[in-house]
């Protein structure tokens, strides 16, 4: 599914990423462990097109995204890629629903089948009654799931996620953890989640460990 070839990545005199080899099998929850400063973010960044290698390829399902132009790119993104982060990123003034329904709205896609899907997932994911409610009427769990629907919304294939439980209280991660799971399973999805977290590193279906600027 993902396959990450000789990538490196460099900020200023510091090198982060040294010649970075990595495959990420399909329908796979694989978590990316090792100590800060390892360049597991710089990694899941330029996975997702939000950052660029200094010289390296990234292929997702085959295509390389370092022969896509940047509208190419961003489209590319948009369809295929959806982010978890640990700072959820809702904007304040829109509804639960409104945010969820925004990249689907950014990829022309139909304003009522948006709608519909992204209720469906708000739904799915035990926020039925909480549509309407604003980020700053939910609790930290409700948002990051606020952020889960919207990473969903267009059906990526591959979903990343930075640190997605690194705010949560015991019980919130808990349940984040096994949705990724439940979700692998229903959506056929690819999860790559950047976690210091060890009890979902063990959780996960493939564990990977980085360490100054290489896997080992």
């Amino acid at each position: 599914m993902i396959r990450v070839e000789k990538i490196k990545k460099s900020f200023g005199h510091l090198t982060v990423l040294k010649e970075v080899d990595v495959e990420i099998p399909a329908e796979k929850v694989v978590a990316i462990v090792g100590p800060s400063g390892a360049g597991k973010t710089t990694l899941l960044q330029i996975m997702g097109t939000l950052g660029k290698p200094d010289s390296g390829d990234v292929f997702i399902d085959n295509t390389n995204l370092s022969k896509l132009n940047d509208k190419a790119m961003a489209a590319f993104r948009n369809q295929n890629i959806g982010f978890v982060f640990q700072f959820h990123h809702l904007l304040p003034e829109f509804t639960a629903l409104e945010n969820v329904c925004i990249p689907g709205f950014i990829a022309k896609d139909p304003k009522e089948k948006v709608e519909t899907r992204a209720k469906e997932l708000l739904t799915f994911l035990g926020l039925a009654d909480r549509m309407e409610h604003k980020p700053s009427e939910l609790s930290g769990g409700e948002q990051q799931r606020v952020a889960v629907a919207r990473a969903l919304i267009n059906n990526p294939k591959v979903i990343l996620a930075d640190e997605p439980s690194g705010n949560l209280d015991s019980k919130n991660k808990e349940e984040l953890h096994n949705l990724f799971f439940k979700l692998r399973d229903e959506f056929k999805q690819t999860f790559v989640v950047v976690t210091h977290d060890k009890e979902l590193a063990a959780m996960a279906d493939i564990q990977l460990t980085m360490n100054d600027g290489r896997f080992v």
